[in-house]
């Protein structure tokens, strides 16, 4: 309560409009209402988490842009906000100067949609859950697997070469032979059903509705 005071404070003497809503419902109501043009969200509310905020609003395709703040700065922490739909992540104590800079940036590129469940015809794929379905039906990835998916999915009716999938799937770290690309499309296949994933011969793979 302290913080967000503080913070509401700051941003007023900023020239910023401000309201507080003290719990994780509280907020979601407010910024289901619209009329904001960016939200500041803890992760560690009272009624419900940042994460399962931020995660209802995408469901909901409200785009608002959200700045998200946590004392938990893991790594694996960030992505899990990133991964549910935040579009930015500050972890405490931070500088005002930086929060007030990274609002100002979410500000500019406004609120455009960005779904956090990739759809690509029947195929569904939900990074933060780790979850496929397929017509409704949830298929059984491998990590690889799951990577190689969510990458195609980025870049539907494209073709991607195996290079590039090499480059974004596998650790750049670990030499892996071209052939084990041809190996995952192979069970991604069986998975998803072999007509979704084209081969175009001499350039690479394309993923089809």
């Amino acid at each position: 309560a302290r913080l967000a005071a503080s913070l509401q404070r700051g941003l007023q003497a900023e020239g910023f409009a401000v309201d507080v809503a003290p719990t994780g419902p509280a907020g979601l109501d407010a910024a289901r209402g619209g009329g904001y043009d960016a939200m500041i969200l803890d992760v560690m509310l009272p009624g419900c988490s940042g994460y399962e905020v931020v995660r209802r609003l995408r469901a909901e395709e409200h785009w608002l842009p959200v700045l998200m703040l946590s004392a938990k700065d893991g790594e694996y922490d960030q992505a899990d906000g990133l991964d549910c739909g935040a579009d930015d992540y500050l972890t405490k104590p931070f500088s005002y100067v930086v929060l007030l800079a990274r609002l100002r940036a979410l500000l500019r590129r406004g609120a455009p949609e960005r779904p956090t469940v990739l759809a690509v015809g029947d195929l569904r794929l939900d990074p933060a859950r780790r979850r496929v379905t397929r017509a409704g039906t949830e298929v059984a990835l491998t990590a690889r697997e799951f990577a190689l998916l969510d990458y195609l999915m980025r870049h539907p009716g494209e073709v991607v070469s195996k290079i590039e999938l090499l480059d974004h799937v596998w650790d750049a770290s670990v030499e892996t032979a071209p052939n084990a690309v041809e190996v995952y499309v192979g069970y991604l296949r069986r998975k998803i059903g072999r007509e979704r994933l084209e081969t175009v011969r001499g350039a690479g793979y394309r993923l089809t509705t």
